[in-house]
């Protein structure tokens, strides 16, 4: 398995994670979200009759995650209005040449 996924990484240009051996660091990103989105969605709201619901319940998940919910990171602010007013301070602030 893992001599098709590096040959696949090399047809494709791409290169194989770094991090050291039996270390998660480089997949910390990625693991926080799957972890919870699995905990919250896939988990504890099954279970599931096909596909198209568990289709809808992810795409209504993830709108949430992005949008919705209170970050502590944030002040308690949802990511989309974090960023919207994030974007508008850098409108309202001067440029300088």
């Amino acid at each position: 398995m893992f001599i098709r996924y590096t040959e696949r990484l090399a047809d494709v240009g791409a290169s194989a994670s770094v991090g050291s051996v039996a270390d998660s660091y480089d997949n910390t990103m990625a693991e926080a979200p799957n972890g919870t989105f699995k905990a919250e969605l896939i988990e504890m709201q099954g279970p599931w009759r096909d596909f198209e619901q568990v289709e809808r319940a992810i795409f209504q998940w993830v709108t949430w995650y992005n949008e919705e919910r209170l970050h502590s990171a944030l002040d308690y602010v949802p990511p989309a209005e974090y960023e919207r007013d994030f974007q508008r301070s850098l409108e309202e602030e001067p440029q300088t040449a």
